[in-house]
């Protein structure tokens, strides 16, 4: 889902010339599909209050319902350091920082889930899937535009994903429904992506590109955020963020490879390296002591 999102969200700011704007509109369709679907269903209004009841009981603290704040600058800092290192680059540098928080996050029990040590298994694991996906990307990174401010930035970018999934999993845990966790995270991720491009238009001097009229795809980047959002908050509570990440991250290179096959972009073809990175990635998860899962 994440590569469709990518490809869908990347045409997008393409046609656009604006990034920033690319973003907001993804993340404004799906607020308005999620925001639509709300009053018709019962699910998502149950979850809604179940959020104000355990904030008024302080079951859960306010602060924690604003991880949607943490998506939304995710995509702004990708939007500003991508033309600056290039995808490659900042996706090895992004997945770098969402492991590295992963490991973290799942120490502190902050998903809700309970605490998971950080284990030489876990942190081979993690090593091995930032590996693999340098490898993935292995020809088309560009030395020639290597910044170690930028890349630091995309591993803070990585950084506020890996938090985020964790605030994720405990909003569900006290909303149950996975869906009205999507629409709070859309609200606050919108909103702050309204801020940013107002104040680029006001600091830099950026315009507001009109809308084109096609492809219809390249709109469907908001509703697939509003999916895999529902099920990510799902998903970390039984396995954890760094296996989460761990899983996600092969499933994003397969999707990637599916993509070059069926309908490459720029004259790209099937490389080798993203072949090898799959292999590599599945190895991590091996290592990461998948057995667990498969005795559940």
């Amino acid at each position: 889902m994440i590569a469709l999102q990518s490809r869908a969200n990347g045409e997008l700011s393409h046609i656009l010339g604006n990034s920033t704007e690319a973003a907001l509109v993804s993340f404004g369709s799906g607020l308005i599909v999620i925001a639509l679907i709300t009053p018709f269903n019962s699910a998502i209004k149950n979850g809604i209050r179940n959020l104000q009841s355990a904030v008024k009981a302080k079951e859960i603290p306010m602060w924690r319902l604003f991880a949607g704040v943490l998506g939304g600058s995710f995509v702004a800092l990708q939007t500003q350091v991508v033309p600056l290192i290039g995808v490659a680059l900042y996706s090895v540098a992004s997945i770098a920082g969402q492991t590295a928080t992963s490991l973290v996050v799942d120490r502190i029990g902050l998903t809700g889930g309970g605490k998971k040590l950080i284990s030489k298994r876990r942190v081979t694991a993690a090593l091995i899937t930032v590996f693999a996906v340098l490898i993935s990307v292995l020809d088309r990174i560009s030395i020639a535009s290597f910044s170690v401010f930028a890349v630091l930035l995309a591993v803070l970018a990585g950084a506020l994903v890996g938090v985020q999934r964790a605030l994720n999993g405990q909003i569900n845990e006290h909303s149950k429904a996975s869906f009205t966790t999507s629409l709070l995270n859309f609200v606050m991720g919108t909103s702050t992506l309204v801020i940013l491009l107002f104040a680029l238009l006001i600091f830099k001097g950026d315009a507001i590109v009109p809308l084109p009229s096609g492809p219809w795809w390249v709109y469907t980047g908001g509703t697939i955020g509003v999916i895999y959002i529902a099920f990510t908050s799902t998903i970390v509570q039984h396995l954890g963020v760094l296996t989460f990440t761990l899983f996600s991250v092969g499933g994003t290179l397969i999707g990637s490879l599916l993509l070059d096959i069926f309908s490459p972009t720029n004259g790209n073809t099937v490389s080798w390296y993203l072949v090898s990175g799959i292999v590599m990635t599945y190895l991590g998860v091996i290592i990461g002591g998948q057995s667990r899962i498969f005795k559940r």
